[in-house]
């Protein structure tokens, strides 16, 4: 296996010595840190090589992330879809960063499938597709921010400059919640080390994304803390839930909600949180628990969704009343496994 992955490896660090590809990057739906983070960073990083890149994802991704080099030529499919599948149809290499399957990038995923060109996978989550030449997948590590510096590091770590260094700082300190949690590996700080020596200023980095929200983002985490959030401790378990009207309300911008999943976990004896948004035609549901508890399954099982052990997430297509039912009577199944979760 590592023999096929060096050889793999070769090839690609062969075709990125060209300098006449026209590279594609795509990420998930509702990008968030480590989404924009990789891909901005293999952006700056594969243009320093001398190829023609872009990044393209589905829909809008959230402002706070708009000061990081590059991200502002990002294409965004839902608002310019002829250019996207103008530059899917000119594309010589495409990277998919940090999802595992194409239904993450619905919109466009028609568009994807007959591209006739090399296509590398580079993502985090558990069982990746098979529709890349080349993966590079490790559910081990923290982020898909991480291993995409890996990679930029075996093809040309002389080229990894601030800008990279700061966008891959961004992937890995949002997508570990500040290293709370998916950060146990001395690898993940020994990259950090390496990104400091960048001359990266990681407080200030932290400020320019998690003190950069607006007042009506603030407004709405009162709202949802005073107002929406129900604490069950016979479960151990807590959610908040979102209405349209809710977010119609608090002027609801891309990013928002990111976190909000998470809080409930603050609470004492709560192991598992789930966070419930109305949509026009479904109710998006993020799942994040604590130890030992899985929540992947639960998404996989009853949300046609997956992810990560303790982070998960999936989509419910019945009105946000029921879903909510719905979780409770799931929380009855898992009664005893919430209360022995270490």
């Amino acid at each position: 296996m590592e023999i096929l992955h060096r050889l793999k490896l070769r090839k690609i660090k062969k075709l990125l010595a060209h300098k006449s590809q026209n590279i594609v990057i795509v990420s998930h739906r509702n990008p968030d840190g480590d989404a924009m983070g990789s891909s901005v960073a293999l952006y700056n990083f594969l243009g320093k090589l001398g190829h023609k890149v872009n990044i393209v994802v589905p829909n809008a991704y959230p402002q706070f992330l708009g000061w990081m080099k590059g991200v502002g030529e990002t294409l965004v499919f839902e608002k310019n879809k002829d250019k996207c599948v103008e530059v899917f149809r000119n594309c010589t290499i495409l990277f998919t960063l940090d999802f595992n399957d194409l239904s993450r990038v619905r919109e466009f995923a028609e568009y994807l499938l007959p591209v006739n060109c090399y296509k590398v996978l580079i993502d985090h989550h558990p069982e990746p597709g098979s529709f890349a030449d080349f993966s590079v997948s490790d559910t081990s590590v923290s982020s898909t921010s991480e291993l995409v510096y890996l990679f930029m590091k075996a093809v040309s770590k002389e080229n990894i400059d601030k800008d990279i260094a700061e966008a891959v700082y961004v992937g890995i300190m949002t997508d570990t919640g500040c290293f709370s949690f998916n950060s146990s590996k001395k690898q993940t700080f020994d990259v950090v080390g390496e990104l400091l020596q960048k001359n990266i200023d990681k407080d200030k980095v932290f400020g320019l994304v998690y003190n950069n929200y607006s007042i009506d983002r603030m407004r709405l985490l009162g709202h949802c803390l005073g107002n929406r959030m129900v604490y069950l401790p016979e479960f151990r378990s807590a959610y908040i839930w979102l209405t349209q009207d809710d977010i119609k309300r608090f002027n609801f911008k891309v990013g928002d909600s990111e976190g909000f999943v998470n809080l409930p976990l603050s609470v004492k004896g709560v192991v598992f949180s789930a966070f419930f948004t109305e949509r026009e035609d479904i109710v998006k549901i993020s799942l994040r628990s604590k130890g030992n508890f899985a929540v992947n399954s639960i998404a996989q099982r009853f949300y046609q969704g997956g992810g990560h052990p303790n982070a998960a997430g999936g989509e419910s297509k019945v009105k946000l009343t029921e879903t909510i039912e719905t979780f409770v009577n799931i929380l009855k199944e898992y009664k005893q496994e919430l209360l022995d979760a270490e």
